[in-house]
């Protein structure tokens, strides 16, 4: 015989209309950060530091040296994407553990999707446009 508390639990599970948001990426304007880095803010929650983008680095573009105060979660689509430490080359993933200080560079361009779990800073501590919290 069901309890009230497995029923309740059940009635959880059940999928409803409106826990999706599709973004429309192609229709999205790449905002340009640098001469040759640009990007799409495909998810961004100030309260939690999270968000995801879509990156385009023209080839030989860079960036700012700059800290991760939460993961990064990279997957490169097209070219590459070097630092100091690793090279991520098309179809390959990378994570960036929280502290990390890096410059990123595209020596033939790249186009990759990053996620982020905090805030990205320069090393001014000033926030990325690209990116949540404080």
């Amino acid at each position: 015989m069901e309890t009230n508390e497995s029923s309740a639990a059940e009635l959880q599970l059940v999928p409803t209309d409106g826990q999706t948001d599709v973004v429309d990426v192609l229709a999205m304007e790449w905002m340009q950060l640098a001469p040759d880095v640009r990007c799409k803010v495909l998810y961004r929650d100030d309260r939690t530091g999270l968000s995801c983008a879509l990156f385009n680095f023209a080839p030989g573009a860079k960036t700012p040296r700059h800290v991760h105060t939460g993961l990064e979660c990279t997957y490169v689509i097209e070219g590459s994407l070097e630092d100091h430490d690793s090279v991520i080359s098309a179809g390959n993933f990378a994570v960036r553990r929280a502290g990390s200080v890096h410059q990123a560079r595209a020596p033939e361009g790249s186009l990759h999707i990053a996620f982020f779990t905090g805030p990205v800073k320069d090393l001014g501590r000033t926030v990325t446009a690209f990116s949540a919290g404080t």
